[in-house]
């Protein structure tokens, strides 16, 4: 085979070898029959490191698309661990504020209720004190009573007998 002549590969390649292979046989020529042996070698060559180059490339696509698959995988769990993590801290946000509520609602309730004992007690002062004012009128009015009713006996006395007087 001369350096200067192209071996042309591929199935074309071999087709091309077979033809100069049968027509070196038929012509006698062991060099064209040699050459088209050789060109269909080369074919032959050429299609494996095709295929084991397009089967390299395959597994190559699929371990990077595996990486691709763990590495997602990877990423969804620690999202998930992520909004786990959200989720309680809302839960706990959500307890604290409800707790704070409560606690906001029960102070209110006392204090109402302080509120209410306190009026309560106001008034009964208020009305002790006005029971107390009552009796002291009465009183007043009894003690005045009393001392006209006293003033006459002490005068009906006097009359009676005036040499007592002071």
């Amino acid at each position: 085979m001369s350096e200067q002549e192209k071996v042309a590969g591929g199935p074309l390649g071999k087709v091309a070898g077979r033809a100069k292979k049968l027509a070196g046989a038929a012509l006698g020529r062991d060099d064209l029959q040699r050459e088209g042996h050789l060109q269909e070698v080369q074919a032959d060559a050429q299609a494996e490191v095709a295929a084991k180059a397009a089967e390299a490339e395959r597994k190559e696509r699929e371990a990077e698309i595996e990486a691709e698959r763990a590495e997602t995988e990877a990423e969804r769990h620690e999202v998930e661990l992520e909004a786990a993590e959200i989720e309680a801290q809302e839960e706990a946000e959500r307890r604290r504020a409800e707790d704070e509520r409560e606690a906001g609602r029960r102070a209110e309730v006392e204090k109402a209720a302080a509120e209410r004992e306190r009026l309560a007690g106001e008034s009964r002062a208020q009305d002790k004190r006005q029971e107390a004012a009552a009796e002291k009128s009465e009183a007043k009015r009894e003690a005045a009573e009393l001392q006209r009713k006293a003033d006459r006996a002490e005068a009906a006395a006097a009359t009676i007998d005036p040499k007592e007087e002071n």
